[in-house]
């Protein structure tokens, strides 16, 4: 059961919220977004700008 939910959370991007804090603590002084506006700008930065190949 512990895989499966571990692999639920790797595919639906909850462990990137995750990932995102143990960087911040590492490299950056301040606050870290909350986990909405992460989110937010994730979704920003995947979908502005020209998406195709050619």
């Amino acid at each position: 059961m512990n895989f499966l939910y571990k692999l639920w959370r790797s595919l639906n991007g909850d462990v990137a919220y995750e990932r995102y804090l143990a960087h911040w603590a590492c490299h950056h002084a301040g606050s870290p977004l909350s986990r909405k506006a992460f989110f937010a700008a994730e979704t920003r930065r995947k979908w502005n700008g020209i998406k195709r190949c050619c």
